[in-house]
Order: structure tokens, then sequence, then C-alpha cells
């Protein structure tokens, strides 16, 4: 027998011992086939960190992967997630807090803050303490309804074409609806038709802006998309929103917005009771609350009494008095319309048409 015979035998007899006390056969044993948990060799090197670790730090290390994994192993992709939105709500802040104030779309022309047409207001400052308007709080009277629905109503032109016509033949033409909130009791303004006729009448009478020759007025009705402007009976409460005539002043009062559809907001408790200035003469005072809202529709702006013992201008705020004095003290909170009554003791008479006083100055044509 040569030697590479003996080598073989041996080797197989080796092999068949280890097999016959149950051990498992040598993985390098000829036709054996490595699997993947068998490298062909292994090392640790540890990185210098490592090395220089004291077995206190090296407990430490391992204790507080064990509480990452649990960590992560318990709120998975949250753990990702939460440093990314973290960045993103501070740019956000960053930005939100760089970025100017907007403005919020404020009254436009007044009585209640007397603010020029086209200006805007974010906030209303307060008013004097030592405020004295003894003809600006809301005379007692009829029942109203506090608060409507918030919407409005076009009121119909009368069937039998009395209404509708154009009044005055030369200037722009200015075309516009007559309309009241919804879920205010009809009662307390005599209906709809009723206050449809006395604003259609007001604006169609020659003393109106009508007969300064520079402007024209029609009424329209539902069928018209797009009116020039829109005379809104209102509910206190509406009327007060934000969005229209506001809060600034603690007295009921009426508006134009020219940001909410144009809108001539006639307030209903005004038109119910009137206002202190006129006494009794609530057909005076509703007239003049159409003629002065529209006059800001047309682009007028708020004037004091101009002569001590005249008419006063229809653009005056005759809603909270015909006394400069008076007046000038409302308007201290509106820095659009500051300087525009002065404080300078002229009283003036009540007056309800453009073409009868003293500081009429025609509209653009």
């Amino acid at each position: 027998m040569n030697r590479v015979s003996s080598g073989a035998q041996n080797e197989r007899q080796r092999v068949s011992a280890r097999r016959s006390q149950g051990l498992p056969g040598d993985r390098y044993e000829r036709g054996r086939k490595r699997t993947s948990g068998e490298p062909l060799s292994a090392s640790w090197r540890p990185s210098p960190g490592q090395l220089e670790q004291t077995p206190e730090q090296a407990r430490k290390s391992r204790r507080e992967r064990n509480r990452l994994r649990q960590v992560t192993k318990a709120y998975g992709w949250r753990v990702y997630a939460l440093p990314i939105l973290v960045v993103i709500t501070a740019l956000v802040v960053f930005n939100t807090a760089r970025e100017p104030a907007q403005d919020v779309p404020g009254s436009v022309g007044t009585d209640s803050n007397g603010l020029t047409a086209g200006s805007q207001v974010s906030e209303q400052p307060a008013l004097p303490p030592n405020l004295n308007v003894p003809t600006a709080p809301l005379p007692p009277g009829g029942a109203f309804t506090q608060a409507g629905k918030g919407t409005w109503h076009v009121v119909p032109l009368a069937e039998d074409g009395t209404s509708g016509k154009r009044a005055g033949t030369t200037g722009r033409l200015y075309r516009y609806t007559i309309e009241v909130e919804d879920g205010i009791d009809p009662s307390s303004y005599a209906g709809d038709d009723s206050f449809a006729r006395t604003a259609e009448a007001t604006l169609s009478d020659t003393r109106s802006w009508i007969g300064t020759g520079k402007v024209s007025l029609q009424r329209v009705d539902a069928r018209d998309p797009d009116p020039d402007f829109r005379v809104r009976l209102t509910s206190p409460d509406t009327a007060t929103r934000a969005d229209l005539c506001g809060f600034g002043i603690p007295f009921p009062t009426s508006c134009y917005i020219r940001g909410f559809h144009h809108s001539v907001i006639i307030n209903l408790a005004r038109w119910v009771r009137g206002a202190l200035a006129f006494g009794a003469d609530m057909g005076t005072y509703r007239q003049y609350a159409i003629n002065h809202e529209v006059g800001h529709a047309l682009g007028k702006s708020h004037v004091g009494c101009q002569q001590d013992g005249a008419l006063a201008p229809v653009m005056m705020q005759q809603t909270f008095g015909v006394s400069n004095d008076y007046v000038a003290q409302l308007n201290k909170v509106d820095i659009y319309n500051s300087k525009a009554v002065p404080t300078d003791g002229k009283v003036c008479k009540p007056n309800a048409w453009p073409v009868l006083d003293l500081g009429d100055s025609a509209p653009p044509g």
C-alpha cells in the first residue's frame, strides 16, 4: 500500500469514527458543501474608541443602544419623521412672523367710522373715555328685529311699471337693486314694497343726486346680475359684522361697503327709529339715510357743517348730530377722516337733499 492510499484510508476511518460517535462531520471533508453560516474566516477589529472605553463606558454604550432600539421598535417611522416635522413647523412660524399683517376689509364711507371711499382698516382704535355726543344714541321707538339671517333678497320691480325707470337724463348711469335681509319682521318697516318705494322715490327726486346733472340712476331687479350698487335694509347685528359696518362706534349706524357687492347698508334700527337730530321727522331722516350712503357709492366723502345755522351737507354724519363739535369727537378715532370735521362750534340744520346744502360738490360723472 502506498502513502496516498494509506492517507486516504486513515482519513476515511477518522470521519467514520466521528460519525459513529454522533459528532458532525468535518466541514472541510471532501465532497461536503459549506453553508452560508460557515465563513472562510472571521475577525474582530475594534474601533479606536472601543479600545479606549472602560468596562463601565462599554456597558453604558450598550444600554444606550438598547434604548434606541426599543424606541425605534415602539414608534417605528415616527422617530425619523418627528425631527423633520419640527424643522418644518419652525420654518412656517418664522415665515409667518416676517409677513406683514393682512388688512381686514373695512367699512367704506360710513356713518360709524367716517372712512373715506376705498379705505381699509385692520383695527378700530378705542374711543376717548370722555366721549360726549348726546345726539348720537338711538331714540326710543318701535320694535325691530335685532338679528337677521345675513342673506338678502331682491325686491322685484312694481308690476304696474311705475318703477325701474331711469331717473336723470345726463351723466353716468348707475344701476342699483333694492334688497331686504332675510329673517327680519316686515311689520317693523311696513314690508318690502314700502321700503323699496321710499328708497326709489328718494333717488329719483330732482333734489337728490340726479339734480346735480352729473349722474342718472335706474333701479333694476334680480335679473340684472351686476348692478353698480345694492341698497340693503339690514338688521343691527348683521350691520355690525366686521366685514360690514363694524363696531367701532357704540351707536347703530348705516354704511357703504365697496368690497361687499357694493352694498349700501341701511340699518333697520335707524330706519325704524331715526336719529335724535331729526326729532320725529322720520320721513326726512329716511331720505337723508338713503342719499348719504348712496353718496358714498357715488364717490362722496364726509364733510362737516360749512356755515353756522345753514342746512347741513348731506354728507355730514347727521345720524350722530348736526354739530361739528359732536361729530368731531367720533372722527378722532378715524385716521382717514380725523380732520374732515373741525371742532369749531358750528351747528347746522338737518337736511336730506344733496342739491340744497351749501357743501354740495357733484360726484364724478
